[in-house]
């Protein structure tokens, strides 16, 4: 139970009420709930034109002869409207008129009870009466059950456990904005059907959830209806009914084919995880990687982790493609975009060989570290830019000074990857000597280490006194062109560097 007290208290005023019944079975309504609709003066309750109110219906036993009724009628529902303002404008001059309505009982010291079907304060009409009368007038709001734990209840299923996350939707979301809800969340409860449901089954579709999804139509009301929600008739959906995405633990496993996901963690942290990569590591039943990659993931019940050292990327991608064979859901990690040096190229070239020619392979992106350490420093990589690995453990360092001096010659913007390493200590020093052959010692280079994670420092230094032994595996070089600018600014008064490099390159 919450209570708001008034601005004012000094006049003779009614107190308001707003009144949660549940999701719409009478019995689900709570004791208090009971005692402020017998006890008000005036009780107050929505309806479409029609006139008929599910909430009036559901109180209805607890209603008296002498209660002054108050029936708010919607001038709109989901027919068009002539009103200057649309939709939105006619509903919000419906809502000051139904306020003002509601604030002459309150004057005239009578205690108004609003009625609202599940809560007050969760997609109802009754929050719109409370911000606009709260501050006037003694307000109490009662709690009442939602239609999301009645569906739930319903359907006999978990929503969340242990450490899963449960999102609410709104189905008048854009399709592709519900898609990416979906794949990111481990439940979900999906709102407001009735007309969206066609777009709500197609993001349960495109976010690979649909065959989870749940349908639950008038929870606890007569004609409910439940069951699996790709069986369901579009045109048979009313407003009053939800999707729902039960809890993945302890869920029967579905009978399918075994794959192979490889996704990319970004540079660090969970905030530069896309939606799609989260969405698939909460579904994989398998999570194979280095080590320190696998510990970025959430644990989840029931999903089995392999890591292993850094260097066996090969025999990493040959174990997951057998687990796919065995019919598992795998989730290969890596660090920021899987297909930067990374493991989308070993994956990909064992399974272009023969046991696993038919295992299905996808790659799913990630920002790149890279353009992590531009984000930090400015816009660095404004223009064209090459990016290239220093470390030698996979192609001759003549490759690598080779391709060097071929961007340097080109005037590219350098992103440089695995600088340097406890077992790889002079190659930094060579790739500047290098560079100092076409670049000015003067050139910006941007030291990224750990950027997004806790260790993260972002340093702006001229070429020529780039220190090789500030660098190590943790840090990427950005090596700016003979146009990239660095300046001095002053944000909210603290003095800051920022390089960039200019889109427009000159002529000749």
């Amino acid at each position: 139970m919450s209570e708001q007290q008034p601005q004012t208290t000094d006049r003779n005023t009614g107190r308001l009420y707003g009144v949660g019944l549940g999701p719409g079975d009478p019995s689900l309504m709570t004791l208090r709930a009971v005692e402020v609709i017998a006890a008000a003066d005036v009780v107050a309750y929505h309806s479409a034109r029609h006139g008929r109110s599910i909430a009036r219906s559901i109180a209805e036993r607890h209603l008296r002869p002498e209660h002054i009724e108050e029936r708010l009628v919607y001038p709109v529902t989901t027919e068009t409207t002539d009103h200057p303002g649309g939709y939105r404008g006619a509903m919000e001059e419906f809502y000051e008129e139904a306020a003002e309505r509601l604030a002459a009982h309150l004057d005239a010291g009578r205690t108004v009870a609003v009625l609202a079907e599940g809560d007050p304060l969760f997609y109802s009409s009754y929050m719109h009466m409370h911000k606009r009368l709260a501050d006037r007038y003694p307000t109490e709001v009662i709690p009442g059950v939602t239609s999301v734990s009645a569906a739930a209840a319903r359907l006999g299923e978990p929503l969340v456990e242990g450490e899963e996350v449960l999102t609410i939707l709104p189905g008048t979301l854009p399709e592709e904005e519900l898609a990416a809800r979906l794949a990111a969340t481990d439940s979900a409860v999906v709102m407001k059907l009735g007309r969206t449901f066609p777009a709500v089954r197609g993001a349960l579709e495109r976010s690979g959830r649909l065959a989870d999804a749940r349908y639950v139509e008038r929870a606890t009301m007569n004609g409910e209806r439940t069951g699996r929600l790709a069986d369901v008739d579009p045109s048979s959906v009313p407003y009053f009914s939800v999707a729902v995405l039960p809890s993945r633990v302890d869920a029967a496993p579905r009978a399918e084919r075994g794959e192979v996901v490889v996704v990319g963690l970004g540079p660090a942290g969970p905030l530069w995880l896309t939606p799609e990569a989260r969405g698939e590591l909460a579904a994989a039943q398998d999570v194979v990687g280095y080590s320190t990659y696998v510990d970025r993931v959430p644990a989840r019940p029931g999903q089995r982790r392999h890591a292993s050292d850094n260097k066996v990327e090969s025999e990493r991608a040959e174990f997951a493609l057998d687990l796919a064979r065995q019919g598992r859901r795998v989730a290969v990690v890596s660090s920021g975009d899987p297909g930067v040096f990374a493991m989308a190229t070993a994956v990909l070239e064992v399974a272009s060989e023969g046991p696993y020619l038919d295992i299905p392979v996808r790659v799913v992106p990630g920002m790149t570290a890279a353009h992590a350490a531009a984000s930090r420093a400015g816009a660095p990589l404004g223009h064209d830019y090459a990016v290239v690995s220093l470390s030698d453990r996979l192609k001759p360092w003549e490759v690598i000074a080779e391709r060097l001096r071929s961007a340097a010659s080109a005037d590219l913007v350098l992103a440089l990857y695995n600088p340097g390493s406890r077992s790889r200590v002079w190659q930094v020093g060579k790739a500047r000597d290098l560079l100092l052959e076409f670049r000015a010692p003067s050139t910006p280079v941007v030291l990224g280490r750990d950027v997004g994670g806790p260790e993260e420092s972002v340093r702006i230094v001229p070429l020529g006194e780039l220190d090789p032994a500030e660098v190590d595996m943790r840090t990427i070089l950005l090596v700016g062109s003979t146009q990239t600018r660095v300046a001095r600014r002053t944000a909210d008064g603290s003095p800051e560097q920022i390089v960039w490099t200019p889109r427009r390159y000159p002529e000749g």
